[in-house]
């Protein structure tokens, strides 16, 4: 194999991602040629209106999958979080990069902190998981849509848009951004969602060679723990944009996982972890939401998804 494609959204961030890659694998095999193959995705064009909103899924995957499986990529890298649990056929999620710090992050120009923040403070978030832990934290805030890629979001941030904004704390830390923020607060007690802070290495199944390539790229621990958070997902049926909270983690010899859902308002918050040891916790993703499923996790998430933006929707849809 003397030439590789890798398929990646055509972002700031994407391409940091995609490049980081590229001469990982480049390193490792001195004699095979990287290109890239930079698409814009669904989830890049649609910035009128919350993603939630729009139906669906993988907003940011599929563009790269269908030139993957037209057999104009080798593989694809994405965020993680952004990866349906429905791989299409032909395809397969072969490696999951060395997951780094996994925090949001609180950032204003005005207030140190979500607890200086006055009451009726406008806070800018998309995601429904970010506005349902807020909110139950800090009930009389007004959260507010917040579409766009990075620098977009910084720029309304700086322009007085928003009082402060909520991102992931590793995107702005590969871009070198933070430096530019006089306020930054890691809020952590919010649980992650599905497989942040880790790169997903999608391949075309049929090719053995990218398969070896995509390996070397593989973290054992990151690759366990991200596959009990979407085995949960998968079982408890979540889109990437629910109020759905999963991080699964390891210490010593023993596997956490911790899940968070409720209402987008705050409300009706359900709460459970589940541990085993490493050597027995393959089924620990599906035993949590299963034990969550039968406590009423089914019906909280139908309920959250007809209310959620539900004021944004009459201008809006």
């Amino acid at each position: 194999m003397e030439k590789l494609i890798i398929a990646t959204r055509a972002s700031d961030l994407a391409l940091w991602q995609a490049y980081h890659v590229k001469e990982r694998i480049e390193k490792s095999f001195p004699g095979i040629k990287v290109e890239l193959n930079k698409i814009t995705s669904r989830g890049d064009k649609i910035l009128d209106k919350p993603l939630a909103l729009v139906g669906g899924k993988g907003h940011f995957t599929k563009e790269l999958e269908d030139e993957m499986l037209a057999g104009n990529a080798h593989l694809a890298v994405h965020s993680l979080k952004d990866v349906p649990t429905y791989i299409p056929e032909g395809l397969e999620l072969a490696a999951i990069t060395q997951r780094q710090d996994q925090s949001d992050v609180f950032l204003s120009h005005r207030y140190h902190g979500l607890e200086e923040l006055p009451q009726g403070a406008v806070v800018g978030t998309t995601s429904l998981r970010r506005r349902m832990q807020l909110l139950q934290k800090r009930p009389d805030l007004t959260i507010k849509d917040l579409r766009g890629n990075v620098n977009t979001r910084l720029r309304k941030l700086k322009e007085g848009e928003y009082d402060a904004i909520i991102l992931a704390y590793i995107g702005l830390h590969r871009l070198d951004l933070l430096k530019d923020i006089p306020c930054v607060q890691k809020l952590d007690f919010m649980i992650p969602p599905m497989g942040q802070a880790a790169l997903g290495i999608e391949i075309v199944s049929s090719n053995d060679k990218v398969r070896e390539i995509a390996m070397t790229l593989n973290d054992e621990d990151s690759f366990l723990c991200t596959k009990l958070e979407r085995d949960f997902i998968s079982k408890i049926g979540a889109g990437c944009s629910a109020p759905v909270a999963a991080n699964a983690v390891i210490k010593e010899d023993t596997v956490t996982i911790k899940s968070m859902l409720g209402y987008p308002d705050g409300t009706h918050i359900m709460q459970e972890e589940l541990s085993a040891p490493l050597l027995e916790c393959d089924g620990l993703g599906n035993c949590l939401a299963e034990q969550m499923i039968a406590k009423g996790a089914l019906e909280i998430l139908s309920k959250a998804e007809k209310i959620a933006f539900k004021e944004e929707m009459p201008q809006r849809l």
